[in-house]
């Protein structure tokens, strides 16, 4: 049976992805006139509406195809990837959705200035987040040239090229307000490109019986000794930590925060977003199932992330097979656009405030700015362990953000000489860990579980020099700290009664 993706059919889908885009953003333009609706999109963006649009930047190329190339070739130990990405947002609910809404701030290193009344703070928060931004944006171009290359035919730069372009306009048109409109789009289109293609073969395969075609390889465990079980555990709790915490400093994800109109429709959007994400993450699971059937030899060819865009023609022969490859490469080009404007929209919204004060032609350059670099690195490196790789970016973002946000919204004896030392802690110990884990990689030797897998370590010592720094520093704790508390921490039902 031929399961190769037809170019024509790869074509159509990311022609109808890209118009459906941009006619969408210009209707953005349309009603962005302001430096609100550039930034927070006047906070005036709904619940329902803005978990949408969570949805379609958080749902990357590493949950749209990396998910099921791990299911694929790990088989349970990779569940905890969707489980993980979905439980940060139990961890955003409780502790940071709401305070951080109002303390009125635009961006992270608003916040961090406004509590901590230190530029230093400013600065260095700053620079982590542009930092995350890039590190996370390449995996979605890494993704796009995957699925370009594959369902086209075309050198895979095209598709790194493409995804950059494309945003770039969407946000250059409308801001917030346009990729607001754009991601809640792109959501409902990635689920659905998802549901309708999986439902199609579990139908086809209980109507005809399951049958094997593969040759068992990547069910072949073999023995498991004690070190490797002792690295297996510690390898999920690192990654459940990673997850966990590194959802909490996503900047894409926290400036959406900034867009509601208040704190209860901030916890609000949360809890319908945790709704969202656990109905999507059904659909991955179960194409990585059907992929150790079906397509087993992607693992041992390296090719695991392809299970998504293969698995449709694999199993269908002709123009169903063609329509339901077509659902699925919309849906994985949609993943790349909506993370990667959700990505860029948050960096330039930061990289204007420190440079361009703020102004609306300041926030188009740094567009430009904000997609350049990650645009010459994906053209220069490649990888297709796309989960793997957002999983350090969760890893980096857990041990540097994380902490500031956690102990500046909770704990009042929060320094600014504490916080720039934990961040760059964590900066330091993270980065590090990721370049050793990289030169091992490259060199072909085996890489240490405790480099694969940092945030076991990172994290905590991230928090502890955090605290112990504050602590050596008790004199440097801002003179409005208790007010400011006060604000992030009083319902808005107090101050309208």
């Amino acid at each position: 049976m031929s399961w190769e993706v037809s170019p024509g059919v790869g074509y159509a889908a990311l022609a109808a992805v890209t118009a459906a885009t941009l006619l969408i953003g210009a209707y953005g333009l349309r009603i962005s006139r302001t430096t609100g609706d550039f930034y927070v999109a006047s906070r005036t963006v709904k619940p329902w509406w803005n978990a949408s649009a969570i949805g379609g930047e958080y749902l990357s190329a590493a949950s749209f195809l990396g998910v099921a190339g791990l299911v694929l070739v790990s088989g349970a130990d990779a569940l905890w990837f969707p489980i993980g990405y979905t439980a940060g947002y139990l961890m955003l609910l409780l502790f940071v959705a709401a305070p951080l809404r109002r303390s009125g701030a635009y961006t992270v290193p608003d916040f961090a200035r406004a509590r901590l009344d230190s530029v230093a703070v400013r600065r260095v928060t700053s620079l982590l987040v542009v930092a995350v931004g890039w590190l996370y944006i390449v995996p979605q171009l890494h993704g796009a040239a995957l699925t370009v290359g594959l369902t086209t035919g075309l050198p895979g730069w095209a598709g790194s090229v493409a995804v950059v372009v494309i945003v770039c306009l969407s946000v250059l048109s409308g801001g917030m307000r346009s990729i607001t409109f754009v991601q809640a789009f792109q959501y409902w289109l990635k689920l659905v490109a998802l549901a309708v293609p999986v439902l199609f073969i579990l139908f086809r395969l209980g109507a005809d019986g399951v049958s094997w075609t593969g040759d068992g390889a990547a069910f072949d465990a073999g023995a498991v000794t004690a070190t490797e079980m002792a690295d297996s555990v510690y390898r999920n709790i690192s990654l459940s930590i990673a997850l966990l915490c590194g959802t909490l400093g996503l900047p894409h994800v926290l400036v959406r925060f900034y867009t509601n109109p208040d704190g209860v429709s901030a916890r609000r959007t949360t809890l319908i977003v945790l709704g969202l994400l656990s109905v999507f993450y059904l659909f991955p699971t179960l194409y990585g199932v059907l992929g150790r059937i079906y397509l087993p030899e992607l693992a041992s060819e390296g090719s695991a992330d392809a299970t998504v865009l293969l698995l449709p023609a694999r199993i269908f022969d002709g123009a169903l097979g063609d329509l339901l490859a077509a659902f699925v490469t919309a849906g994985a080009f949609a993943a790349f656009l909506s993370t990667s404007s959700g990505l860029i929209v948050s960096l330039a919204g930061v990289i204007s405030q420190e440079f361009f004060r703020g102004s609306i032609s300041g926030f188009r350059t740094a567009t430009l700015m904000a997609a350049a670099v990650p645009l010459g690195i994906a053209l220069l490196t490649n990888t297709q362990a796309l989960a793997g790789s957002v999983g350090m970016v969760f890893a980096f973002t857990a041990s540097t953000l994380c902490p500031l946000l956690l102990l500046g919204i909770w704990w009042r004896r929060l320094t600014a000489p504490g916080a720039v030392a934990g961040m760059l802690t964590g900066a330091l110990l993270c980065g590090g860990a990721i370049i050793a884990g990289g030169l091992f990689s490259v060199s072909g030797t085996a890489v240490p579980v405790w480099l694969e897998q940092p945030a076991a370590w990172t994290v905590p010592a991230a928090f502890a020099v955090m605290v112990g720094v504050s602590v050596r520093t008790a004199g440097a704790v801002p003179g409005g700290t208790s007010r400011f508390l006060a604000r992030i921490h009083t319902p808005e039902r107090i101050f309208r009664s």
